[in-house]
């Protein structure tokens, strides 16, 4: 979806340096110079925009829930990592990118959802999903949010990236994580509480081709993904008017639950060993937090999370 509405901004943009309007191009492109690193700085939200009424209808659609287990203490940062990425991330988008579903569970805190900085390049829709709150998951962005010194701010990241995505397929419980070890040293030099965060049903909104690993498909993939920073899954789901094949996700629940908080003190120089000890202390979170919860959407109890 957001590969699509790229395309449809960067076709706009080469059609105002081709056509009569070239100069619009150049002043944007001075715009663009000027605000290059805003995205590392906070973005520019508009709350008009979280609000917009279309995203009341795109949370309805599947639809969407946002389930707060805990408190979460506007006097602290956090980083909330999310698990899984699916094709979409719906649950990251519906929950942390649009009002009021967030706001209204934990008032005082303001989530910025970290997303690949290869989006913030392109012309125009970078200022839409800056709007929307989300800022580039660059080092420098995280340390950005989460140095805020009165607390009250959330970073949100979808942990697995790009490369999670080719797992996406219905039923899968297979994360990328185990070599994920960024997050925990931002959160230890920061002091900011992690949260997991699991989004039921995330995976079974599109079908995917089968793309095991080792395959020449998961292979090219897998290439692709390294050389272009994002990954390109194979996908298909249902059209407008019938249910057998198209690009529109199924109508199937998602239900993100926000875990409770690991406590974290800030650490400028943590050791190797003092990130691997919270690193494996956040798995046996996240796990816990999905067993807890599976039975209540759908997981058969013999099924638990795998983590690569």
């Amino acid at each position: 979806f957001l590969s699509l509405v790229a395309e449809f901004c960067w076709g706009f943009f080469v059609i105002l340096i081709l056509g009569n309007f070239w100069f619009l191009a150049v002043l944007y492109l001075l715009w663009l110079y000027l605000d290059w690193r805003t995205p590392c700085a906070g973005g520019r939200r508009s709350h008009w925009v979280r609000s917009w009424t279309v995203w009341k209808y795109f949370r309805e659609y599947f639809p969407i829930q946002l389930i707060k287990t805990s408190e979460l203490n506007p006097n602290h940062n956090y980083l909330l990592g999310f698990h899984p990425h699916g094709v979409l991330v719906a649950g990251a988008f519906g929950n942390f990118c649009t009002d009021p579903p967030f706001k209204n569970l934990f008032p005082g805190l303001t989530p910025y959802l970290h997303i690949m900085p290869i989006w913030f390049g392109c012309p125009f829709f970078r200022e839409y999903i800056m709007s929307a709150g989300m800022v580039s998951a660059s080092k420098e962005s995280v340390s950005h949010v989460l140095s805020n010194k009165g607390g009250g701010h959330a970073s949100v990241i979808v942990i697995g990236g790009a490369e999670e995505s080719l797992n996406a397929h219905p039923g899968s419980l297979t994360l990328n994580i185990l070599k994920r070890k960024g997050f925990i040293k931002m959160a230890l030099k920061h002091g900011a509480h992690l949260v997991p965060v699991f989004s039921f049903g995330e995976n079974e909104l599109f079908k995917q081709v089968a793309n095991p690993k080792g395959s020449r498909l998961r292979n090219v993939q897998e290439k692709l993904q390294k050389i272009m920073g994002f990954a390109l899954p194979l996908f298909h789901a249902r059209g407008v008017f019938q249910y057998s094949f198209g690009l529109i996700p199924y109508r199937q629940p998602i239900h993100t639950v926000v875990g409770s908080p690991i406590p974290v003190k800030q650490n400028l120089n943590p050791t190797t060993e003092e990130i691997d000890q919270l690193h494996a202390l956040y798995l046996q979170k996240l796990k816990k937090l999905f067993e807890e919860h599976k039975g209540n959407y759908g997981i058969p109890a013999h099924k638990s999370l795998i983590f690569e």
